[in-house]
C-alpha cells in the first residue's frame, strides 16, 4: 500500500469509525492488568512509589552520587521508561494474543497494539500524580514549565505507537523477538541514565545517550519536572524526529504485512 493511502482520508475515517471499539479495548486492557488484584488500579500509584523508595535507599546507602533530590530525579526517568517498556512489550504480543478475534471478525488490526499503548499511557498519567506528590514531599521547586509536561508525553505516545507497530509486526513472523526484546529493554534501561547522572558515562560512550530516543524523552521530562526550565532545543527536535520517524516506519511496515498475519497467527 502506498504511503499516501496509509496516511490519507480513508485511514482517518476508518480510525474514527472504530473509536468506540478502541476505547473498550483500552478499558479491557486496564481491567485485565489489575484483575484479581486487591488494590486494583491503586498499584499505578504504589508501584512507582515503592520502586522509588527501594532504589533511593540502595543508591543513597551503597552508592555515592551527587544528585540533589534523587527521588524526583529517579521517578522522572523511571516513569518514562516504564511507559515505553509496558507499551511496546504489550504491543509486541498484541496481534498473536488476539489471533482468535482477528480470524473471526473484521477489525482494523492496528487497533490492538494501539489500545495497549493507550492503556499504558493511562497508567503513565496516573503515575505522574505520584511524581507530583513526591515533589511536594521533598520540597522540589515548582515552575510554570511543569505545565508543558504534555509535550514529551504526547511525543512518547507517538513514538511508542510506532515502535509497537514495528515489533508487533515482526513478532508475527519471528517469535524469537519476544525473548530478545526483554534483553533489549534491559540494555535501554541501563543506557538511559535513569539511576545515575549522565556524566558518569565516559566521554567516548556519550554517543549512546545522544542517539538514544528513550533518554531524549527522559531528558525532556526532567527539564520540566526536575530542572524547572524549558526544553533543550536539540533534544526536543531529536525526540520529535524519533516520534514521527517511528510512527511512519511502523505504519508502513504494519500495513505492508498485515494481510499476511492470518497465515502466521
Amino acid at each position: 500500500m502506498e504511503v499516501r493511502n496509509i496516511f490519507g482520508h480513508r485511514f482517518f475515517k476508518n480510525f474514527f469509525k472504530y473509536r468506540y471499539l478502541l476505547l473498550e479495548l483500552v478499558k479491557r486492557d486496564i481491567k485485565i492488568k489489575y484483575r484479581r488484584s486487591v488494590l486494583g488500579i491503586f498499584w499505578s500509584f504504589l508501584e512507582p512509589l515503592l520502586f522509588m523508595i527501594v532504589l533511593t535507599i540502595i543508591f543513597s546507602t551503597f552508592f555515592k552520587h551527587n544528585i540533589s533530590n534523587y527521588p524526583v530525579y529517579l521517578l522522572t526517568g523511571r516513569l518514562v521508561f516504564e511507559f515505553y517498556s509496558k507499551a511496546t512489550s504489550g504491543a509486541l504480543r498484541s496481534i498473536k494474543n488476539n489471533a482468535n478475534t482477528i480470524k473471526k471478525l473484521y477489525v482494523p488490526k492496528y487497533i490492538f497494539p494501539v489500545s495497549l499503548t493507550l492503556s499504558a499511557m493511562v497508567t503513565f498519567l496516573l503515575s505522574l500524580i505520584v511524581l507530583l506528590l513526591v515533589m511536594l514531599a521533598t520540597g522540589a521547586h515548582f515552575t510554570l514549565y511543569i505545565l508543558l509536561f504534555f509535550v514529551p508525553a504526547v511525543l512518547l505516545l507517538i513514538f511508542n505507537v510506532g515502535i509497537g507497530l514495528i515489533v508487533g509486526t515482526i513478532n508475527v513472523f519471528f517469535r524469537d523477538i519476544e525473548h530478545l526484546y526483554g534483553v533489549f529493554l534491559t540494555m535501554v534501561m541501563y543506557s538511559s541514565a535513569i539511576f545515575f547522572p549522565p556524566e558518569v558515562i565516559p566521554s567516548h560512550y556519550q554517543w549512546i545517550l545522544t542517539f538514544n530516543p528513550v533518554y531524549a524523552f527522559i531528558s525532556l521530562n526532567r527539564d520540566v519536572f526536575y530542572y524547572g526550565h524549558f526544553f533543550n532545543t536539540s533534544t526536543l527536535l531529536f525526540a520529535t524526529f524519533s516520534a514521527i520517524a517511528s510512527l511512519v516506519v511502523g505504519m508502513v511496515l504494519f500495513y505492508k504485512y498485515q494481510d499476511k498475519f492470518i497465515l502466521y497467527i
